[in-house]
């Protein structure tokens, strides 16, 4: 019996980078990995890029800071509307602050803007028009639009895939929010 364990064993051990056969995809090593990402990496961001990027952040935590301030925080026992988005934007304004601090001289982690930078805008803008067109037509369109546009040309998502994966996001949070916690949020149904 040990010697048929032995045998099953044997035809299971791992293949290694040299013992790969032709057709298959090579196996690097950790290292070949790292210089591989570091050759196909875009440039790094640069000083301007970091201080304008960190500004951008910083001005809308303050921007959520006093929207948050004017809902009503509350206590931790009892919060009201503007305790999370406190949060939040506080962390992000903080973040943005370090970020300034640290990311003068430019560093590596951030990426040159360039044409995909407009994506972040893109999402962001259609974010805003979401909670605009909500108090006025409910929840539900606004927000299976917004999967949509994200999922089809933020996504890259195939039409069929991105109306499938929008309609799957939309009822699960509306089964989420709506049916089990019964948030108060505008909607059709």
């Amino acid at each position: 019996m040990q010697a048929e364990h032995a045998e099953r064993r044997a035809d299971q051990a791992p293949v290694f980078a040299d013992e790969v056969e032709d057709g298959l995809p090579e196996v690097l090593t950790p290292e070949e990995l790292a210089e591989q990402w570091a050759a196909e990496a875009p440039e790094p961001a640069g000083p301007v890029a970091n201080l304008v990027s960190s500004l951008v952040v910083f001005a809308l935590g303050v921007a959520g800071i006093a929207l948050s301030l004017a809902l009503g925080l509350g206590t931790p026992a009892e919060p009201r509307a503007g305790m999370w988005p406190f949060i939040v934007s506080l962390i992000a304004a903080v973040m943005a602050v370090v970020q300034l601090i640290v990311g003068r001289r430019g560093g590596n982690d951030g990426e040159k803007f360039s044409s995909m930078s407009w994506y972040t805008a893109i999402g962001f803008g259609t974010l805003v028009i979401m909670v605009l067109l909500m108090p006025l037509i409910g929840f539900e369109i606004p927000a299976l639009l917004l999967c949509f546009v994200w999922m089809r040309w933020l996504g890259g998502e195939r039409w069929r895939s991105a109306v499938i994966y929008s309609v799957l996001v939309v009822a699960a949070f509306y089964a989420i929010f709506i049916a089990a916690l019964g948030t108060t949020i505008p909607r059709l149904f």
